[in-house]
C-alpha cells in the first residue's frame, strides 16, 4: 500500500528522555552468573548491539504522564500553538496504561485539551508513531480535520527488570537465555508530534509519501505480554527476525521508490528503526544505502519502540543535520511483521 501527500506539514516535534541511565555494562555485572554458567564473555551486549546505554523512567512512571510530558514540552517550545484548537490526539506507544480507557483519554485530561478533540489509542509495536503519521495525514490531506498531536511515551522499566530477574534463573537454558537478550537492548523515551496543513507552516517539513508492506508469517517471532506470574514478558527469535525484516523492509523499499519517484542518491537523510549496529549494517547493506546518510540513536538510548524513530528525527533535527531541500527517509519496522517507509522534505527557502 502506497499514499502520497502534498499539503500536510511536520509543523513541530519534541521529545523528553528519562533521568536515569542504566549502561549495558551494568547490565551485564548483574546477570555476571548466568554470562559464566553460559560462557559469555563481558562486553557482549555492547559489542552485539552497539548500545552502550538506555534511559529509564522512574518505577511507577505512566506512559499517559510520559507522554504528556512531551506533549507540554513540544507547547512550550511553540508558544504560538494553541494546544486547546487541536482536533485529534493519538497515543501511539507500545506501552499504555490499562486496557481500558484509551491511554489518549489520560493524555487528553493532562493536556486540558477542548472536549471537541478526539483522542484515541493507536498501536502496532515499534510502528506505532508511524501509522498514527499516515492516519493524521490522511485526514488533514483530505480535508477533514486541522491539526493532530500525536504521542508516544515508551516505558520498558517493567519489562526490563522482569527480564533481569528471568535471566538470573539457573533453570534456564542457553535457548531461553537468547530468546530474553534482545529485552537487554529497551531503553525509555517519550515524544510529541504535531501535523497541519502546509499552508499554517510553509517553513516546516512536509510529508511527500508512505509505503507499507507486512509479513505476517512471522508474527510468532517476537511475542511480548504478561506472563502468567502477571510480570512483563517477552520472547525474540532475532536471528530469524533480522532476517524476516530485512526481507521486508528491501521489498518495501522498492514500493518506496516508486511512490515517491525519488532516487536513493537524491535522498540527504536515512533514518532507521533503532535496533543496533548489526540491524543497521544489514539493513543498509541489503537496500545498498549510504551509511555516511545515516542518523542513529541507538548507542546511548538503546531500542525505545514506537519512539525510537520519531525520537532520532527530533533529535537530529535540534542538532540542526537537516537543511533547506533535504529530503528524509524514514524507514520503520515492527514485530508482526510489518513495515513503513515514509518521505519527508525540508522546504527550499525563498
Amino acid at each position: 500500500m502506497q499514499a502520497s501527500f502534498s499539503g500536510v506539514a511536520l509543523r513541530a516535534l519534541s521529545h523528553v528522555l528519562p533521568p536515569e541511565i542504566r549502561t549495558s555494562a551494568e547490565l551485564e555485572e548483574e546477570l555476571a552468573e548466568a554470562y559464566g554458567r553460559f560462557h559469555l564473555s563481558a562486553g557482549r551486549l555492547e559489542l552485539m548491539t552497539g548500545i552502550r546505554e538506555r534511559r529509564l523512567w522512574p518505577p511507577g512512571m505512566l506512559a499517559s504522564r510520559a507522554s504528556g510530558c512531551a506533549a507540554q514540552a513540544l507547547f512550550e517550545g511553540h508558544p504560538g500553538l494553541a494546544p486547546d484548537a487541536l482536533d485529534l490526539l493519538i497515543h501511539a506507544a507500545v506501552c499504555r496504561d490499562r486496557l481500558e480507557p484509551a491511554t489518549a483519554s489520560y493524555v487528553h485530561h493532562l493536556l486540558s485539551l477542548s472536549p471537541h478533540t478526539q483522542a484515541f489509542d493507536l498501536s502496532n509495536a515499534c510502528l506505532g508513531v508511524l501509522n498514527a503519521l499516515w492516519l493524521a495525514a490522511s485526514q488533514i490531506e483530505s480535508g477533514q480535520i486541522r491539526s493532530a498531536l500525536i504521542v508516544s511515551g515508551e516505558n520498558h522499566r517493567p519489562l526490563l527488570e522482569s527480564t533481569l530477574r528471568e535471566a538470573k534463573n539457573p533453570a534456564l537454558d542457553r535457548r531461553q537465555f537468547k530468546r530474553l537478550f534482545a529485552n537487554l537492548s529497551l531503553g525509555s523515551a517519550a515524544v510529541a508530534l504535531l501535523l497541519s496543513p502546509r499552508s499554517a507552516a510553509p517553513e516546516a517539513p512536509y510529508l511527500v509519501a508512505a509505503s507499507a508492506l507486512a509479513d505476517t508469517a512471522a508474527c510468532r517471532l517476537c511475542e511480548g505480554g504478561l506472563a502468567e506470574d502477571a510480570s512483563w514478558q517477552m520472547l525474540t527469535d532475532s536471528e530469524a527476525l533480522l532476517r524476516a525484516g530485512i526481507d521486508l523492509a528491501r521489498r518495501n523499499w522498492e514500493n518506496f521508490l516508486r511512490s515517491t519517484r525519488w532516487e536513493p542518491g537524491s535522498i540527504q537523510h536515512f533514518l532507521t528503526h533503532q535496533v543496533g549496529q548489526r540491524h543497521r549494517a544489514r539493513l543498509y547493506d541489503a537496500l545498498g544505502l549510504d551509511l555516511s546518510k545515516d542518523f542513529s540513536t541507538f548507542p546511548l538510548l538503546g531500542n525505545t519502540g514506537s519512539a525510537a524513530l520519531p525520537i532520532t528525527l527530533s533529535i537530529a533535527q535540534e542538532q540542526g543535520h537537516f537543511h533547506p531541500g533535504d529530503r528524509v527517509a524514514l524507514l520503520g519496522i515492527g514485530s508482526g511483521l510489518q513495515s513503513i517507509i515514509l518521505g519527508i522534505e525540508f522546504p527550499q527557502l525563498s
